[in-house]
């Protein structure tokens, strides 16, 4: 049944991409904008996260806390002083600026970490799994695929059925009007 393992697998493993997929469709179905840059955030938000851990001695929970408001800060620096800048008609000026961004972060830090693959320690949840009769599911996979689902219900919650959702939904269809 090793079909089916990896079936499972392959649908946990989706919901990460779900995740990550969804940060990206909502910065280029609001503002328009392709965001190449868009991994190598995430992977830097990571790398911080490792940091966290290893550095500080922070639980892996704490150390996510801390860098969220770190790249949300990192964020709307990257968006006031160099995308606002190129936003607008022509697709072509955001389009390399985020690519050249995407190259900067790759570069900096192949050269703060090397290319050696890391892991970030989550004590127990590492090897923790259930086991579900023909498959074996890992806790972290399933505690991903979970945040996956509960975060596209919340932002389908927020797009639909608050008003901040329908001005969104009004920018990104027309900004001048709206």
């Amino acid at each position: 049944m090793i079909w089916l393992d990896t079936l499972v697998q392959g649908i946990l493993l989706g919901g990460l991409y779900a995740l990550f997929a969804a940060g990206l469709s909502l910065v280029f179905g609001i503002m328009r904008l392709v965001n190449l840059a868009h991994g190598d955030l995430i992977i830097l938000a990571a790398y911080l996260v490792l940091m966290g851990v290893t550095l500080l001695g922070l639980s892996p929970w704490i150390a996510a806390l801390v860098a969220m408001p770190a790249m949300f800060a990192l964020g709307w620096l990257l968006q006031a002083a160099v995308l606002n800048r190129v936003l607008g008609k022509d697709i072509l000026p955001p389009l390399l600026v985020t690519f050249g961004l995407s190259v900067a972060l790759q570069n900096g830090l192949l050269e703060a970490f090397s290319a050696d693959s890391r892991r970030i320690p989550v004590g127990a949840l590492e090897g923790a799994s259930l086991d579900l009769g023909l498959v074996t599911v890992g806790i972290m996979p399933l505690m991903t695929f979970a945040s996956a689902i509960v975060m596209i219900i919340a932002l389908n919650g927020l797009f639909y059925h608050t008003a901040l959702g329908r001005a969104f939904r009004a920018t990104s269809d027309d900004a001048v009007t709206a």
